[in-house]
């Protein structure tokens, strides 16, 4: 899968606005240190209440995942959005670590991201005779298209469907509210902007022109009567 084909892929799935709003409210910040990316870190003043940094700092120094649980974790989200000539991976934008802190901020993650990922290397050892983490590229890419595509999955595989549809929001959530992800989007935020004013065949469309006033106190004009910026 490019990057453009894993964006599509997203698209056609089950990527929602609430998933994002739900996980990019619950980020894993402490109120020192350097910022980390993909994962909201650690810089002081970040907005939280005394509480809520000491609650940060809990999660954050608890482990949910094993770190054969991590591997697959990673492999997985690479698989999801891997790196192109435009930016970096998943793995590249903390997106691993990004999980590891949601699913113990949000708790109803956890039965189903570790049944998940029980449930595909129990599949991988029937197919494969290996876990899903020891498996060849190709072998891994074959599992996935099993789980990746709802309309075309088979009823027998709906487990890894709902676990790779959960994964999937989860990986587009923590990467594109990363560094990495964010300048992807080419994402300019809040910039200033110059604006030309009304154009002057529109104004002359609907019978309306700048008063005098306007255009010496608010805008610029160039030659021919052109407006070009506020002031």
């Amino acid at each position: 899968m490019d990057r453009r084909e894993s964006l599509k892929a997203l698209a056609l799935g089950t990527l929602s606005v609430s998933t994002i709003l739900a996980a990019t409210g619950c980020e894993d910040k402490k109120a020192t240190g350097d910022k980390k990316d993909g994962v909201a870190g650690n810089t002081p003043g970040y907005g939280r209440t005394p509480d809520e940094v000491k609650r940060d700092k809990a999660l954050l120094e608890e482990k949910f995942f094993s770190p054969e649980e991590m591997k697959t974790i990673t492999i997985l989200a690479d698989i999801i959005i891997p790196a192109d000539e435009h930016s970096g991976s998943a793995s590249d934008a903390k997106v691993p670590e990004f999980i590891e802190f949601i699913v113990k901020d949000i708790p109803e993650h956890q039965l189903p991201m570790r049944g998940g990922l029980r449930w595909l290397d129990l599949q991988c050892a029937k197919r494969y005779n290996k876990s899903f983490a020891e498996c060849s590229q190709q072998q891994r890419i074959e599992m996935v298209d099993l789980i990746a595509y709802p309309e075309k999955a088979a009823p027998q595989n709906s487990q890894g469907v709902a676990f790779f549809n959960r994964m999937r929001n989860l990986t587009a959530t923590g990467f594109f509210t990363s560094k990495i992800g964010i300048k992807d989007l080419d994402y300019k935020g809040n910039t200033p902007n110059e604006w030309d004013g009304v154009p002057a065949d529109v104004l002359k469309q609907y019978g309306y022109a700048y008063d005098e006033k306007t255009l010496a106190t608010c805008l610029k004009i160039e030659d021919r009567g052109k407006i070009m910026t506020w002031d």
